[in-house]
């Protein structure tokens, strides 16, 4: 489908009235168009996977196209300067999730930018670093505990971030590694207590707020029932 068209479906599925809840959320609506996940998901199968489809969505800076643009790239043919290129273009916490989750997971690039960007200091490109640890920890059956181990010392060394999309992010990490099966879900609750013995209120933040996931009995039982990972 052309980008014309493409746009023309977005504007036909737009809906201005979903610009109060989008900024009750946090998420900026000067280039919004007003158009759903549930929306853009259906015109994402539609459009089928389109590399260049995808650039071209990306430079019309509205910020649903962009979300879109991330579900139709096809991500081997994503290299490592676009996702340099778009991690510096989020400017919502919602882009930032949907790409890395729809996208940047499962390009051959995922894991190395884990590390790269955890340690940024753009508050975006830093969230994606973390966002990338979430999605893969659901997402990337094959990897095995150690890599995950490695990221939990990243989040260890980040938790003393107090922006409100960074420490959300790191949480969020957390907690997915931690769910991923039991092994990981003891060392994840091991990495907790020693971020909430910090003290300062944004580590108590992260670590409780895990904690409370991660020592709920159904959450263990889950972790329990789950193989996938490899114990070394």
């Amino acid at each position: 489908m052309p980008p014309e068209n493409v746009i023309e479906s977005l504007r036909h599925a737009a809906d201005p009235a979903r610009f109060a809840v989008m900024a009750r959320f946090g998420i900026r609506t000067d280039r919004a168009l007003g158009v759903s996940i549930p929306d853009l998901r259906r015109i994402a199968r539609t459009s089928n996977r389109n590399h260049e489809l995808a650039a071209s969505l990306w430079e019309t800076n509205f910020h649903e196209a962009r979300i879109l643009a991330g579900m139709v790239d096809e991500p081997a043919r994503v290299d490592s300067a676009q996702m340099e290129k778009w991690a510096r273009d989020f400017d919502s916490w919602d882009l930032c999730d949907q790409v890395c989750s729809n996208l940047f997971d499962a390009t051959v690039h995922a894991w190395s930018k884990t590390d790269a960007w955890s340690t940024r200091p753009e508050i975006f490109v830093k969230r994606a670093g973390f966002a990338l640890m979430a999605c893969l920890a659901v997402h990337d059956k094959a990897a095995p505990d150690w890599a995950f181990q490695g990221l939990l010392s990243l989040i260890e060394q980040e938790s003393d971030d107090d922006r409100n999309y960074v420490l959300k992010a790191v949480n969020w990490a957390l907690r997915q590694i931690g769910k991923r099966n039991a092994l990981l879900r003891i060392e994840a609750i091991a990495v907790a207590e020693r971020i909430r013995a910090r003290g300062n209120r944004t580590a108590r933040w992260i670590a409780s707020d895990a904690l409370r996931e991660l020592n709920d009995e159904k959450v263990r039982a889950r972790t329990e029932s789950k193989t996938f990972g490899t114990h070394r």
